[in-house]
């Protein structure tokens, strides 16, 4: 008798998991003043998975900023999109072949 040997499990993505929980992916637009020249603005792209409409992970990061980084933040804009959603289904009512 051949015995095979056990796969492990494949591991679930964490980030698939989160979407699943209702995280969606979030994308800001910072806009900062430069320390050293403060009538300069300077972008910086953030992005995580965060739950809209606080955007609690967003909120955490731009305290940290603003406590811990001496460029004083001007302008914040955010976007974000969820991956997974509701299958749409449409129904097919003609099926053509094409040679």
């Amino acid at each position: 008798m051949l015995h095979s040997a056990a796969r492990p499990a494949p591991a679930v993505d964490g980030d698939f998991l989160r979407q699943i929980e209702g995280y969606a992916l979030t994308t800001a637009e910072i806009l900062y003043r430069m320390p050293d020249h403060p009538l300069l603005l300077q972008a910086y792209i953030w992005q995580d998975y965060d739950q809209a409409p606080h955007f609690p992970v967003l909120q955490r990061f731009l305290a940290f900023w603003q406590h811990n980084l001496e460029g004083r933040l001007h302008t914040v804009r955010v976007a974000s999109a969820r991956l997974i959603r509701p299958c749409e289904l449409a129904v097919a009512r003609t099926l053509t072949h094409l040679h």
